[in-house]
């Protein structure tokens, strides 16, 4: 654990307001806990968390924002995960409720299904943390991933002025594996990329079409960070939909975890998969959401992740062929 106090940087003794925090009255319901009005917050300090369950960048800030809830919780500091949703079916309670079960999200929950919480913070980014006084007022705020240190440090100094004076100096050091594990910065070379048309790129299938079922072939090579198609697909705004079963993905990516945001477009439906890392099963570097084999279930929408390198990353060429038509392919992302 880190030693480094709140008050022992310059920096920190500069936090200036930056406004009020405002009410969640947007919110279109809440989970964890009832809805929570200014009364209840009044002379708490509170740490307004911007997420969507399928986000990459968010899972990977989720350890930390569970471990500051869970250790400063009877110190006076409320979390609150504004969960405003990126992709349509997230905006259904029940898969974000059968999320933040799975995930660990313990603290309160705002649905934001209507974004009106995200307009009245003018906040524009997942993730995005706001942090605000005993007073109500916001005195910091972060965008992305990173500055945990520096986040910590903003919660403690706030819970001394609100004024405890049993607040810890030492700093959180959360077990991070599966999605929340940092990404492979070093090596990272491949970038989020969307399926859908409104703003997908980099697909290498010729004969591309937009709204109306085409029947694609991938090309023999792709480049890196190129991506195509094989079967009978539709190119829709949001997603990629899959007409007919045994539908393939490839991607040619340099990273050491593959993740793909899914969906069965019929309720209920459980869709097999199986992935091939360079034509063959992915032994060892299977991902969370695969075997050795490469086989692997969609059951419910949300990000799966498909590839995890145990060694170093290096281009590669990764496929999923999907077993029943109905799969709705949103966006991968990588770390």
């Amino acid at each position: 654990m880190s030693l480094f106090g709140a008050g022992r940087h310059p920096w920190m003794a500069r936090l200036s307001a930056r406004g009020n925090l405002p009410g969640f009255d947007g919110a279109t319901g809440w989970l964890n806990s009832p809805p929570l009005t200014p009364a209840d917050l009044r002379g708490k300090v509170v740490l307004v968390d911007f997420w969507t369950y399928t986000c990459i960048n968010w899972l990977r800030t989720l350890g930390y924002i569970r471990a500051w809830a869970d250790r400063y919780r009877d110190l006076g500091l409320v979390v609150v995960g504004a969960h405003t949703p990126e992709f349509p079916f997230e905006r259904d309670a029940d898969n974000v409720r059968r999320a933040a079960t799975d995930l660990r999200v313990g603290y309160p929950i705002a649905l934001d299904s209507d974004y009106g919480v995200w307009r009245a913070f003018n906040n524009m980014y997942w993730p995005a943390v706001y942090v605000a006084d005993a007073e109500g007022r916001i005195r910091y705020h972060h965008f992305g991933e990173g500055e945990y240190d520096e986040g910590e440090m903003v919660i403690q100094r706030l819970l001394r002025e609100a004024g405890r004076d049993d607040v810890p100096e030492d700093l959180v050091t959360p077990a991070l594996d599966g999605f929340e594990a940092q990404a492979d910065w070093s090596s990272l070379r491949s970038p989020e990329t969307y399926l859908g048309y409104e703003q997908g790129q980099n697909l290498a299938s010729p004969g591309a079409a937009f709204d109306e079922p085409r029947t694609y072939a991938a090309p023999d090579g792709l480049e890196l960070n190129e991506w195509a198609l094989a079967g009978d697909w539709t190119i829709e705004g949001r997603a990629a939909v899959l007409n007919r079963a045994d539908g393939r993905i490839a991607f040619r990516f340099q990273a050491r975890d593959v993740n793909l945001v899914l969906r069965a477009r019929e309720d209920g439906a459980s869709v097999p998969f199986r992935v091939l890392v360079d034509g063959a099963a992915p032994g060892e570097a299977h991902g969370l959401d695969t075997d050795e084999a490469g086989e692997g279930m969609l059951v419910h929408p949300r990000l799966y992740q498909l590839v995890r390198e145990r060694g170093p990353a290096r281009e590669r060429t990764f496929e999923i062929t999907f077993g029943a038509a109905g799969v709705e392919a949103y966006v991968f992302t990588f770390g």
